[in-house]
């Protein structure tokens, strides 16, 4: 076959430093744009993005990128924009998490994300972020997942 033809799906998900209520809904929509421009522009695609005022989740195809890279683009990229928007004390956390996900799951991931205020009105970011986890078989410390 003389063409490569690829596609990765990725659930990223990450909190604001110390998971600080730093994402104010006037500015999450706008936030979410901004985001999709990055991603767009380092030739991977949005196909949602939701959280609340202290994480994010996004699903993304991110084709031929490495996923730690395009993260780090986003959390630096983001972090400034947020200063800029005059959220001084802004931050993400160190670490991530990033699940992969089968073309047949972006429906319901999808519903998934765009839930996300509904379902922290019942559970906090710490165990959605640890179900997760467990749902995808990933290993994690405790000790060194919340910096």
């Amino acid at each position: 076959m003389p063409q490569s033809l690829l596609k990765v799906l990725v659930h990223i998900v990450f909190s604001t430093k110390d998971r600080m209520n730093l994402i104010s809904p006037e500015l999450e929509a706008e936030l979410y744009r901004y985001i999709h421009g990055v991603i767009e522009n380092k030739g991977a695609r949005l196909i949602i993005a939701g959280g609340t005022t202290n994480h994010i989740h996004m699903l993304i195809s991110v084709g031929r990128l490495e996923v730690p890279v395009l993260i780090g683009d986003i959390k630096r990229s983001t972090s400034m924009w947020m200063k800029q928007k005059g959220v001084n004390k802004f931050y993400w956390q160190k670490g991530y998490g990033a699940f992969s996900v089968g073309q047949s799951q972006v429906a319901q991931v999808s519903r998934y994300i765009a839930n996300q205020k509904a379902h922290h009105s019942k559970r906090s970011y710490e165990v959605e972020f640890r179900d997760l986890c467990l749902k995808y078989e990933v290993e994690f410390d405790e000790r060194f997942v919340w910096d």
